[in-house]
């Protein structure tokens, strides 16, 4: 061989080589490029993951939230509502014509007022002579105090042992007490 063909190899021997090596470069960096689009691919699903784990949460929170509120709205609303019926009632009992009054001052006195009791009425009661006339202050000797209480409507009765508020107020929040869940379902039926 030659000293031509000599180069002429070698030269042809090294291209081949760089040629390799290049393949093999070229090869390594297209599996370097395809890990790290992997790699990122995995990281974006990830992290979408987690956002979207993150706002769902902040969603349903934010909508638990809304929902409470509503919820207390809606209570205090019906809590108005009860009040209004309440206070109605109040005026209905504060208002109420002679023979009402007398009958209920009766059954009032009939079942809470013991032996000699004084009867106090409301500043705003207005058939206390008439109620000193009923059955009930004879027989169990009531006594009528010349003074006033400032309630709402009704009496108190005054005893040795205890006294007894038997005031149109006290009355209604005693039964409200009892019965303001079955008001409340009657008038808000759904």
């Amino acid at each position: 061989m030659g000293g031509q063909a000599i180069v002429e190899r070698i030269i042809s021997d090294a291209q081949a080589e760089a040629e390799e090596i290049i393949a093999a470069a070229e090869k390594k960096a297209a599996d370097t490029v395809a890990k790290a689009a992997e790699r990122a691919e995995r990281n974006r699903q990830g992290t979408e993951a987690e956002v979207k784990v993150k706002t769902d949460g902040i969603l349903d929170g934010k909508a638990a939230t809304a929902r409470l509120d509503c919820a207390k709205i809606a209570l205090a609303e019906k809590r108005g509502v009860i009040d209004e019926v309440y206070a109605r009632a109040l005026g209905g009992l504060v208002g109420a014509g002679k023979a009402e009054t007398l009958y209920l001052a009766g059954r009032l006195l009939n079942a809470y007022a013991e032996d000699g009791d004084e009867i106090i009425f409301a500043d705003n009661f207005r058939y206390a002579q008439e109620v000193a006339k009923l059955d009930a202050v004879r027989e169990k000797h009531l006594k009528i105090s010349a003074k006033k209480a400032d309630i709402d409507g009704g009496f108190i009765l005054s005893g040795k042992n205890s006294d007894k508020n038997l005031s149109y107020g006290a009355l209604l929040a005693a039964d409200r007490e009892v019965y303001q869940s079955e008001i409340a379902a009657e008038i808000f039926k759904d």
